[in-house]
Formats: structure tokens, C-alpha cells, sequence
């Protein structure tokens, strides 16, 4: 009978999991989008190297009331070089719910918060400036739940390094850029 009713329990679990999976994922999810562009859409030149290279307007909603700091990475994952970091934000307070544009180059935010190396070995956003075709941008939102014990200007690798098994949330939007349009008006 112990047997029996084991196996009934854990039939009931096993079955329960993926509501509680989804349940734990809704709750997970930061909104996050931009008055600049909307999720999946040409990011507009003045955020890219074809412009004024200023960071793009981001907000989000959905932060966990748990969270003791936030962390934005801006990448490309089609670049001929692989995943590309164009922006590095972090210790940023919870209680942010937007990055405005043009953001300041430098290590140290007037909100509050760093900004680490990127990929061009810069303390700043830098925008799309791809070599080939169409790009995506990911601009990927996360809720910690400590703040990083990382200096300003910290590499890619540390922080990704320093951010793991501290996510508590995240988000993400989706721009694209090519330079198609630039090649043809220099012909």
C-alpha cells in the first residue's frame, strides 16, 4: 500500500511540475521596451554609428520586490566575431525603471551604478555599426539579487561570471540595424 500510494505522490508531482515551471517563469519575466523602437524593429540611426551614437530610451516594469540591483548587456549575436557586447550597465538600484537616452561615457553613472568595458574596450554604449548585412540588438534587462562586488569598468567576462546564480529576473527587446541604406547613399 506504502508502494502504491509513493507512486500515486509522485505521479501528482511529476504532473504538477510544469504548472509550477510556468508559473515560476511568468513571474521571471521582466517587460522591457523603448519609445525609440518597438521589439523587433529598425533601431533609428541616431543610436547607431551612422548617427549620433547616443544610447537608445529603455524602460521595464516587472522587477521582483526581492531585488537588490539591476544589470543591462546590450549584444549582438550575429557579428562576424560572435556575440558582441556594445554595453555593459550594472549595480544599477532596483528601483530604476528606465535608462534615458544618451547616456554619458565613463565608468560611473549620475543615476547611480557602472558601466563596464565592451567589446570596443570602452566604458560606454556603443551603437550598431554592422560590417554586413542585418543585425539583431538584444538589450537584456536583469534583476539580481545582490549587488556585484565588481569596480567600474569591469570586463565582460566578470561580469557575467559574478552575475550567476544571482538572476532572480529578466527581460529583453530586439532591434535591428544594417547599413544597406548608408552603402547605397555613398554610390
Amino acid at each position: 500500500m506504502k508502494k502504491i500510494f509513493g507512486l500515486f505522490l509522485t505521479g501528482v508531482l511529476l504532473t504538477a511540475l510544469p504548472i509550477f515551471g510556468q508559473a515560476e517563469e511568468a513571474r521571471r519575466k521582466i517587460d522591457v521596451w523603448s519609445s525609440a523602437f518597438g521589439e523587433g524593429a529598425r533601431i533609428p540611426s541616431d543610436f547607431t554609428c551612422d548617427g549620433a551614437d547616443m544610447s537608445p530610451p529603455i524602460e521595464w516594469s516587472g522587477v521582483p520586490a526581492n531585488a537588490e540591483s539591476l544589470a543591462v548587456i546590450m549584444d549582438d549575436p550575429d557579428a562576424p566575431a560572435g556575440n558582441w557586447k556594445h554595453w555593459l550597465v550594472y549595480n544599477l538600484s532596483p528601483d530604476l525603471t528606465l535608462l534615458p537616452a544618451g547616456i554619458p561615457a565613463g565608468e560611473k553613472l549620475p543615476s547611480g551604478g557602472f558601466q563596464g568595458r565592451t567589446d570596443f574596450g570602452k566604458a560606454s554604449y556603443q551603437g550598431p555599426c554592422p560590417p554586413n548585412g542585418e543585425h539583431r540588438y538584444f538589450f537584456k534587462i536583469y534583476a539580481l539579487d545582490t549587488m556585484l562586488r565588481l569596480k567600474p569598468g569591469a570586463s565582460k567576462q566578470e561580469l557575467s561570471r559574478v552575475m550567476q546564480g544571482h538572476i532572480l529576473a529578466e527581460g529583453v527587446l530586439m532591434g535591428k540595424y544594417d547599413r544597406s541604406w548608408k552603402i547605397l547613399e555613398t554610390e
